[in-house]
């Protein structure tokens, strides 16, 4: 059975080129077109579209107030497509905000020469997100995951680990051993970023990695949103930055994080190599921190597509670090997390409402 996609952006230009390559794709059909949000709601609730494309600038109302609406009313997986701006990482950042799942960049001129490589991409990102139906794991809806660990979700992940019976004594030995913490992210990521680190004290006593990936431009837009929203300092990683208890590292997009080697305790950022499908790199950083604190490093690989995370995961297992993934439940996308616990690297699958709470009580003071 075919998924279906109904199509928002008021250019026809934009609209007559999606269409074209999205029903390139076997599995994907068009349903319909909607030129501004009013259409996009109207459309949504009569054609019931199991994915929508979502333009942000449009008259009568514009994409991010469509997708606060359709959320509210018949939540759907949207993909929001977003210009490689500055400004534009703002919008795409409320957008996520209002219940997209993901976002990817809108260029005229790709879209004019339809290479096989934007045409893969969009195929890919619309058969994933369309996997995830239950969008009330998302941001808007998200107080309600208490309740998404039944026994069938469950018994759908891998796990490795179960949830250690003594809290208290593992918080401890955590507390003990831990020196340094290091998140990695993909699709859905910047909300679950964001519900962790939101909840995080000021006084939280240890310095936080973060490697999402996202565009060069997006990244520094991303850190003074969480920087805003958080109690812990939020910092856009820059090279030679010394490495702070209490402070939150975001890896810039289109560069590699990682520690100096020599002493510890400073970032060392280089520019991406092409030859790396990721930048940044969820492996590069771990397997750079892993080498440097070995047993003081606590990973955890969060809701993304791909397997980014799982090789640099391998090096922290070796070098006696813990690894915490996802749990299946709570992740909009389980790629990332699923890699590692596949792989038997994960000490324990945890639900993205249990991180906060565990990490506190740990390392919170």
């Amino acid at each position: 059975m075919a998924i279906t996609v109904l199509i928002v952006d008021d250019s026809l230009f934009f609209q007559k080129r999606l269409t074209d390559i999205i029903e390139e794709h076997p599995q994907l059909r068009v349903v319909g077109v909607a030129s501004n949000g009013k259409q996009a709601l109207s459309m949504t609730l009569e054609k019931k579209p199991d994915v929508i494309t979502m333009d942000y600038e449009m008259p009568l109302m514009d994409g991010i107030h469509a997708v606060r609406q359709i959320m509210s009313q018949r939540p759907t997986p949207i993909l929001m497509f977003s210009s490689l701006t500055y400004d534009g990482a703002k919008t795409t950042l409320s957008a996520l905000e209002a219940g997209a799942v993901d976002f990817m960049p809108k260029s005229f001129k790709e879209i004019a020469k339809n290479p096989e490589q934007l045409k893969d991409k969009l195929h890919q990102r619309i058969l994933l997100i369309s996997r995830r139906r239950n969008l009330a794991l998302n941001n808007k809806l998200i107080e309600h995951d208490t309740k998404s660990k039944s026994s069938a979700s469950q018994a759908s992940t891998p796990r490795v680990a179960e949830a250690p019976p003594n809290n208290a004594q593992v918080s401890r030995k955590l507390n003990e051993k831990v020196k340094i913490i290091a998140i990695g992210a993909s699709t859905g990521g910047p909300i679950a970023l964001s519900e962790i680190l939101k909840h995080l004290p000021q006084n939280f006593s240890l310095p936080i990695l973060v490697i999402q990936h996202m565009p060069e431009n997006f990244t520094k837009a991303f850190a003074e949103r969480l920087n805003s929203q958080c109690q812990v300092r939020v910092v856009h990683a820059d090279d030679g930055m010394t490495i702070e208890n209490g402070v939150v590292y975001l890896a810039p997009g289109g560069h590699q994080m990682m520690i100096n080697q020599k002493d510890g305790r400073r970032i060392k950022v280089l520019k991406g190599d092409d030859r790396l499908l990721y930048k940044p790199s969820v492996d590069v950083t771990l397997t750079s921190a892993a080498n440097v604190w070995g047993e003081g490093l606590l990973t955890l690989i969060l809701t993304g597509m791909g397997n980014d995370g799982c090789e640099g995961s391998r090096i922290v297992k070796q070098k006696g670090g813990v690894v915490w993934s996802q749990d299946e439940a709570s992740s909009i996308i389980y790629g990332m997390p699923m890699a590692v616990a596949k792989e038997k690297l994960t000490d324990r699958v945890i639900s993205l409402t249990e991180i906060p709470g565990q990490l506190k009580k740990a390392f919170g003071c």
